[in-house]
């Protein structure tokens, strides 16, 4: 049994999907933002930098949405979240997990928390190069799945789709949301139409794209 401490729409949202596409016996622990839950001592206990998500694992509380996919998909190979090991296609993967970690994630912080870079809202250069580097990042991605789509591993549907999909939902509020790149707009597509999908916006209440 996982317990999945989250916050509806946030980053827990790829391990929540994660879990619903294994298939396996898990219980959801709400953490709620509103309330300043996640600075509550006792949730600080499991995750000390008071962030979700945050997955019991026997027992263990791990952190890092990227990090809980990988552990999950490695878990349960049965659900195909993950290539086999030592194929080109695994690599292929982890290499995909650690870039949209390390660009996607990364700039995001900044854009939805400006007081991370001493500011109560963004100055317009600093907005403006922001939106620039995460729509740099959906050229390059949306010219691989062009090219080699539909999902980043191409035939193949994968975890990494996954957490692409849950980056992609979290522009649909900017000034050019994801959706007027074409090929990501078709693998967003693919992806909201799992069962997975559905039954995440059922149990943690979204409506939203």
């Amino acid at each position: 049994m996982y317990t999945l401490y989250y916050s509806p729409g946030t980053a827990s949202m790829v391990v929540h999907l994660a879990l619903l596409e294994i298939g396996a016996p898990y219980q959801l622990e709400l953490v709620d933002f509103d309330k300043k839950a996640q600075r509550d001592p006792t949730y600080l206990k499991l995750n000390p930098n008071g962030l979700v998500p945050t997955l019991v694992i026997d027992g263990q509380p791990r952190v890092e949405s990227a990090a809980l996919l990988t552990m999950l998909a490695e878990r349960h190979p049965e659900a195909g979240l993950m290539p086999p090991a030592g194929t080109p296609e695994r690599e292929l993967w982890q290499q995909w997990v650690v870039y949209l970690s390390n660009t996607l994630m990364s700039a995001y912080r900044l854009w939805f928390y400006p007081e991370e870079l001493g500011n109560e809202e963004h100055p317009p250069a600093v907005r403006a190069a922001l939106q620039r580097k995460i729509e740099s990042v959906w050229d390059h991605l949306d010219a691989h799945l062009a090219a080699h789509g539909p999902y980043l591993l191409g035939a193949q549907f994968s975890g990494a789709d996954l957490l692409l999909t849950m980056l992609m939902r979290w522009s649909r509020n900017m000034p050019r949301p994801v959706t007027e790149w074409p090929a990501l707009k078709n693998l967003a597509n693919l992806v909201r139409a799992r069962p997975s999908w559905k039954k995440l916006y059922e149990l943690e209440g979204l409506t939203e794209w």
